[in-house]
């Protein structure tokens, strides 16, 4: 009887290991988190709308929503 639970674990044993080294690789991380950067929401400095970080309008020492705020600049 002992036998036969030290073979059953065993086997149970081997195919877990199989399906880990078949399953296929996760993304890394490091790439997850760029992803994350690429969409991350800036505000407005004239508005303050908020709007992903990839069409915002650098100028100066702020980021705009259009060319017309990025002329007037940061909101007094």
């Amino acid at each position: 009887m002992g036998r036969l639970v030290v073979l059953i674990v065993i086997i149970v044993f081997a195919v877990w290991l199989i399906r880990r080294a078949l399953r296929p690789a996760r993304p890394k991380d490091d790439i997850a988190q760029k992803k994350a950067i690429e969409g991350e929401l800036v505000a407005c400095a004239h508005c303050g709308l908020n709007l992903p970080r990839g069409e915002a309008l650098p100028a100066g020492a702020g980021l705009y929503c259009s060319e017309e705020h990025a002329r007037r600049g940061p909101r007094a």
